[in-house]
């Protein structure tokens, strides 16, 4: 959410920087309603002043015997007490409507973003890795003979419908391998600390985090008033909500293993093949808590960490810096991670690190007191993906392929699979 004191302050700079995201000038309405806000507040506290003024008045009326007087001043406090309730209300409905309005505005992007109106205007940052060349016609995941056993999305979709599967025997176990082998190596060597977190979160951790109110048909709710998590990003983040933490504590960088949710509202009729675009998925995700001075460098710090996860299992990818027009609502810089597909012939998101800079604390009232003293500040929020576990199988299931369906394993998921290194074409592990 937007600090309102900076809209006021300057209004042009708002609006300039809404317009480098795509979006219509925002300030006036505003101000606008803040102004009204304020001039209900202003006008309450006078008559309140006035109707103080008064009491002591009926008092000393009723001290004199003056019973006129006294009826006059009695009736003139009831007015206007009833008068300062109306005003009260009124306030209270316009800072409801203001704080809906900021709710709903995308943040503000950085200097260093860089602008465009969709992903053909995002910068590729730099690429990492061989491309790799095979000597027949490279297959899609779930096409690949040793894949076929063990992915069932018949399955899934007579449990569950479109957009679910099953994995069975030796491929769950290789998704699962990974998953641990991400825990294992952002916490041994990146230092996050390992969290296990509900899937099943209150309305206001989602309104905390900036998946509501305006996405809200992007993920799932419970009948009985639950979201579910699209991302462990909800919980890990909103661990500091309401919170004030000391500065020593900073920054505290997390990490999770979950299952996650999204009802993919909006991309009907997208890669409906496969495992890419599920509604039931597991990531490992990233997330940090800094101070505001320190989280722009966090952003790259992060990027490296999942950089390093796509390395250690010799995926080749790129990163790009996402533009204003295609960054999230709750990002200022956004880097994309895309592996190399083999099946598609092209390189695919895998991981998405954003930093949010104090967007998500002013939400969720979070902040530091700093070491030195001074009045608490917001904190800054990032988060990012360590990687989505699913599609890192696809990854390595596509890179590894052998001719006769079977796949050559990563060496870093090895000691994870009881030293066997390869996915044979009959979906046993040899």
């Amino acid at each position: 959410m937007h600090d309102i004191r900076t809209i006021r302050d300057n209004p042009a700079a708002f609006d300039a920087a809404l317009s480098r995201r795509n979006a219509s000038p925002m300030s006036s309405q505003i101000l606008a309603l803040d102004d009204a806000r304020r001039a209900r507040i202003h006008a309450a506290e006078t008559a309140q002043a006035e109707q103080n003024k008064a009491s002591k008045d009926v008092g000393r009326a009723k001290a004199s015997g003056d019973e006129p007087e006294f009826e006059r001043l009695r009736a003139l406090v009831a007015e206007t007490k009833a008068s300062i309730a109306a005003m009260q209300a009124e306030a209270k409905d316009l800072d409801a409507e203001l704080t809906d309005l900021l709710m709903g505005i995308p943040n503000l992007p950085f200097e260093d973003t860089p602008d465009g109106k969709d992903e053909s205007d995002n910068v590729e940052v730099r690429r990492h890795g061989d491309i790799p060349s095979f000597a027949f016609a490279p297959k899609e995941h779930y096409q690949l003979a040793g894949v076929v056993p063990g992915m069932d999305f018949e399955m899934g979709a007579k449990l569950s419908g479109a957009r679910f599967v099953v994995l069975s025997g030796p491929v769950a176990r290789i998704h699962r391998a990974l998953a641990q082998f991400m825990l294992d190596t952002h916490v041994d060597e990146n230092g996050l600390r390992e969290t296990w977190t509900p899937v099943l979160v209150r309305e206001e951790m989602m309104y905390g985090t900036g998946q509501l109110p305006k996405f809200g048909e992007d993920s799932y709710k419970t009948t009985d008033g639950w979201w579910l998590v699209p991302t462990a990003e909800v919980t890990l983040t909103n661990t500091v909500n309401g919170t004030t933490v000391d500065e020593k504590t900073l920054p505290n960088r997390m990490v999770a293993h979950t299952q996650c949710f999204r009802s993919e509202a909006g991309s009907a009729g997208r890669d409906t093949a496969g495992m890419l675009r599920q509604h039931q998925f597991e990531k490992v995700e990233m997330v940090s808590i800094t101070h505001p001075d320190h989280s722009r460098a966090e952003l790259d710090r992060m990027t490296a960490c999942a950089e390093g996860i796509l390395e250690k299992l010799g995926l080749a990818y790129r990163t790009v810096a996402l533009c204003t027009g295609d960054m999230g609502f709750g990002a200022r810089r956004t880097h994309d991670i895309e592996v190399w597909l083999p099946g598609q012939d092209t390189y695919r998101e895998i991981s998405s690190v954003s930093v949010c800079g104090d967007f998500q604390a002013r939400r969720m009232n979070a902040r530091f007191r700093p070491e030195g003293g001074g009045k608490p500040e917001f904190v800054h929020t990032l988060n990012g993906s360590g990687l989505a576990v699913g599609r890192c199988l696809i990854a390595v299931l596509e890179n590894g392929q052998q001719e006769d369906g079977s796949v050559a394993l990563p060496a870093a998921l090895h000691p994870y699979l009881g030293g066997k290194t390869m996915l044979a074409a009959d979906g046993t592990l040899a």
